[in-house]
C-alpha cells in the first residue's frame, strides 16, 4: 500500500513534469467510450487502450455481466450505462471479457458458492455458458467469448441503447483480452470470430 500511496501524492509533479494539466477535466468530461470489463486486478482498460484520463469511462463488474434492464429493480450498472450514452453521449461501448476469468469459470463449472452468497446471486443474473467439470483453458476462452456476446445481447435490450442502434448513433464491441500475453480479439459479426486488433 505504501507504494500506492506515495505514487499518489506524487501524481500532480508528474503530470506536471510530463508538460500536461488536469485542469480543462474541471470543465467536465466527454469520454469516447463506454467500457465494461470485469473487476479483475489484471484487467487495466487505460492500460490496454492507452486512454488518457477523461477519454474512457469505465464500468468494471464481477465476470463483466450487464444486468438485464429493469425499471423494477434498478441497479447501479444500469444507472453508469444509462449516464454513459444518455448524458455523456458514448458513441461507442466495449464489453471487454479476459482469460482466466473465475466467475465465467464458475459458472462454466456449476461452482458452489454458498461461501460468498452475494456472488452466488450476482452470478446467478448472467447467461450460463455450458457446463464443464473442468474445463480447458481453451474452453474457457469459448465460454467467456460466448459470455461477452451474451454481455452485448443484454446491452441491446437498453432501451437508450436500442434508439441509438436503430439510428446508428452508437456501436458495440465485443472484445477478448488474454492477460498473460496482452492481446486483445475483437469480435467480427460478420464472421462470428474473434480476430486480433
Amino acid at each position: 500500500m505504501h507504494t500506492f500511496i506515495e505514487h499518489a501524492r506524487s501524481f500532480p509533479a508528474r503530470v506536471a513534469a510530463a508538460g500536461e494539466s488536469l485542469a480543462p477535466l474541471a470543465d467536465g468530461q466527454q469520454p469516447e467510450a463506454l467500457f465494461v470489463t470485469c473487476s479483475d486486478s489484471r484487467v487495466v482498460p487505460s492500460l490496454i487502450t492507452g486512454a488518457r484520463p477523461g477519454q474512457l469511462f469505465e464500468l468494471r463488474t464481477a465476470g463483466q455481466i450487464v444486468p438485464r434492464y429493469s425499471l423494477d429493480r434498478p441497479t447501479g450498472e444500469a444507472a453508469t450505462i444509462e449516464f454513459a450514452v444518455e448524458v455523456l453521449g458514448v458513441t461507442d461501448i466495449v464489453v471487454c471479457g479476459h482469460s482466466q476469468c473465475a466467475a465465467v469459470a464458475a459458472l462454466a463449472r456449476g461452482d458452489d458458492l454458498t461461501a460468498v452468497p452475494a456472488m452466488s446471486g450476482w452470478l446467478a443474473q448472467a447467461a450460463e455458458p455450458v457446463r464443464s467439470e473442468r474445463p480447458s483453458e481453451r474452453d474457457l476462452d469459448h465460454a467467456v467469448r460466448e459470455h461477452v456476446l451474451a454481455q452485448l445481447e443484454r446491452l441491446r435490450g437498453y432501451p437508450v441503447i436500442r434508439r441509438r442502434l436503430d439510428d446508428g448513433r452508437i456501436t458495440l464491441h465485443g472484445w477478448f483480452y488474454q492477460v498473460h500475453t496482452g492481446l486483445v480479439f475483437a469480435h467480427r459479426p460478420g464472421d462470428d470470430l474473434f480476430l486480433p486488433l
